[in-house]
């Protein structure tokens, strides 16, 4: 087998030791090739060399979430082929690590490759859909490119955290839970659309969801982790279906202390649930429209603001060593 191994020199949870010893486990089991990334943006070329490459069997990812998303991005820049592609593995070395603890994989690099190898001797796999992301024909925001996520996407809110976490970060800060609630403590008491929201949701054959303050698209669930503790925003969301969705119309102080508890609460079973709150399952196709330009993350990467996002669920996008 032939593999690629993209690695992410600047995450957080792995060091250069452990990054080696990590790299000699796989080049025992296979012909290797591995490739320090070196900007923005270069686990996403790497991706689609190899998916444009006739002998790579394989593409490794140890990384973070914005690694993986680079590196899906890469594959699938051509669109989904799960037959014709190189297979995905995932090393987690980031912060959170979501879509490999989605998968099932340990949250431990060490112990993850080890998962991996045993993964590959036993020929595990499996083929998950993907998230698509891409301007809204006929508005402002149509030539914005299409982009792919692998666990979630966010207009407004969220997405506003993410952003503020960001510029932290470009400040020195390190990638902390803690630092994510002190953004949405900043994020919330700087919101100005907290009682009337600008964010219409359009789907096919169905009434429009109006008045969202936040929107949250999930693929899989958990939608992210605090810690150990998984939180479910759409606890139905799954790499198998379409896109998910969980829309809040009303973040008051009373209601976002309701719904912060209950997303601290969630479970599988259950997540966030109430008058000002939307949950749709398994939708294929949508738009979200906003009357003001907001913020759009996907995967924990923040891509700027947006008026309007199509949004689309793709099944069977990707195989992936579990």
């Amino acid at each position: 087998m032939r593999a690629l191994l993209v690695v992410n020199p600047a995450a957080t949870t792995t060091s250069a030791r452990r990054r080696d010893v990590l790299i000699h486990a796989l080049a025992s089991e296979m012909k290797l090739e591995v490739v320090h990334t070196e900007y923005r943006g270069h686990a996403h070329d790497l991706g689609r060399q190899a998916a444009e490459s006739e002998d790579i069997d394989l593409v490794v990812s140890l990384g973070g979430d914005g690694t993986v998303n680079e590196v899906v991005n890469g594959l699938l820049h051509a669109g989904p082929n799960p037959d014709g592609l190189p297979r995905l593995a995932v090393v987690p070395g980031g912060s959170t690590n979501v879509f490999a603890r989605a998968l099932g994989l340990p949250n431990d690099a060490v112990d993850a490759t080890g998962a991996l190898l045993d993964a590959l001797h036993e020929g595990s796999e499996r083929t998950v859909g993907m998230g698509l992301a891409a301007g809204t024909p006929g508005t402002e925001d149509e030539a914005a490119p299409a982009r792919w996520f692998t666990f979630c996407a966010g207009l407004g809110f969220d997405a506003g955290v993410v952003g503020r976490v960001e510029q932290q970060r470009e400040q020195g800060k390190k990638s902390t839970h803690a630092l994510y609630l002190r953004q949405v403590v900043r994020q919330y008491l700087q919101e100005p659309n907290k009682r009337h929201g600008t964010i219409t949701l359009e789907r096919p054959g169905e009434e429009p969801v109006t008045d969202l303050v936040l929107s949250i698209i999930c693929n899989t669930s958990p939608w992210t982790y605090l810690g150990n503790r998984p939180v479910y925003a759409s606890p139905k969301a799954s790499f198998d279906t379409g896109l998910d969705v969980l829309g809040l119309s009303r973040m008051s102080t009373v209601a976002v202390a309701r719904y912060a508890t209950q997303l601290l609460t969630s479970s599988a079973d259950r997540g966030p649930h109430g008058r000002h709150v939307a949950s749709l399952h398994d939708l294929d196709h949508f738009t979200l429209h906003s009357k003001a330009p907001l913020p759009l993350q996907m995967d924990g990467d923040h891509l700027g603001l947006r008026t309007s996002v199509t949004f689309t669920g793709v099944r069977r996008a990707l195989r992936v060593i579990v």
